[in-house]
């Protein structure tokens, strides 16, 4: 199999019509205990030009009887879909993009709150930007806390930082928890293989690292807008490396060839993972080493992913999240 095919593509999308700001986008899988954080978060707004779209993704638990009755209550527009199946976290993200009404588009997780002022600090971010930048800002992102209070990983350099997914990456820095919107008209621009979307999870730094890629930027701000629950198990896209593996492989193979003819001098190191996460992955899937091989665009690391190949199986590691 062709496995470059199954690394994602972006198309620039024209600029489309829209009839809210932001479409707020909670994915649900078994999160009946949860969910009510979501409404009550969102009930609170003091920003009220947005949307509600709530994706249950073939729960199995009684989120679907708990969703219809809060909706009943909520003073917000809501959108909901029952899907009868699970389809995994990347279809469902790609569902709710498509359907969505809003200009900028916010993943709410459905175990998480987040502060009463969340949306009008994003709206009021990115107005601040100066027009002739805003076109290559794809997206905001800011801090998070835990429901103890406490500060989620480290802040960034300034108060208004800009950078990228894969920039970070480089540095890497800022991998702890945050939480942002993106542009829907360039979520809209993400073509993902099908085949792929049956095979377990797959790495959402993929779909961020193609947008830095095509040389968009993220702002990255020092305000806390989501409490995160840091005792809470994430049901979608939790699991193991062998479940996984072909999500895994795919996230490696796009690192390795969007990003080596400019950045391997900068950060060898970080190439050399993405070699071992493909051997690691590898492990679990049925494709032969010339697969593997012909998908690797560079032939330092295409001899290093085949010399190390005999060793593969004494690779262990934990699964990326």
């Amino acid at each position: 199999m062709d496995l470059k095919s199954l690394i994602p593509t972006y198309t620039k999308q024209k600029n489309g019509q829209y009839d809210y700001t932001f479409t707020v986008f909670t994915p649900v899988y078994n999160r009946a205990d949860t969910i009510k954080r979501v409404f009550d978060s969102l009930n609170a707004q003091t920003y009220r030009d947005f949307e509600l779209l709530i994706i249950n993704d073939g729960s199995t638990d009684n989120s679907h009887d708990v969703i219809e009755d809060l909706i009943k209550s909520c003073d917000f527009p809501v959108r909901y879909v029952n899907n009868k199946e699970n389809k995994h976290k990347m279809a469902c993200l790609l569902q709710g993009v498509q359907l969505a009404n809003g200009k900028f588009f916010l993943t709410f997780d459905s175990d998480d709150e987040c502060t009463e002022n969340a949306l009008e600090a994003f709206k009021n971010t990115y107005d601040a930007i100066p027009d002739n930048q805003k076109e290559s800002v794809c997206s905001l992102t800011c801090l998070c806390q835990d429901q103890f209070g406490n500060l989620v990983g480290e802040k960034f350099d300034t108060d208004l930082f800009y950078s990228s997914t894969f920039g970070n990456m480089l540095m890497d820095r800022f991998k702890s928890e945050k939480w942002g919107f993106t542009k829907t008209d360039v979520l809209k621009g993400i073509s993902v293989n099908e085949f792929l979307f049956a095979k377990g999870y797959i790495p959402e730094g993929v779909i961020w690292n193609l947008f830095s890629k095509e040389n968009y930027k993220t702002l990255y701000f020092n305000e806390i807008l989501r409490i995160y629950y840091i005792d809470t198990e994430n049901n979608i896209s939790s699991g193991q490396i062998k479940n996984n593996a072909l999500g895994l492989a795919i996230y490696s193979l796009a690192n390795a060839n969007w990003f080596y003819k400019n950045y391997f001098y900068k950060n060898p190191i970080l190439f050399f993972k993405q070699v071992y996460l493909l051997l690691l992955s590898s492990k679990y899937l049925d494709f032969n080493r010339r697969d593997y091989s012909k998908a690797l665009n560079s032939n330092l690391l295409k001899s290093l992913f085949n010399i190390c190949w005999p060793f593969r199986v004494f690779i262990t590691a934990k699964p990326i999240s």
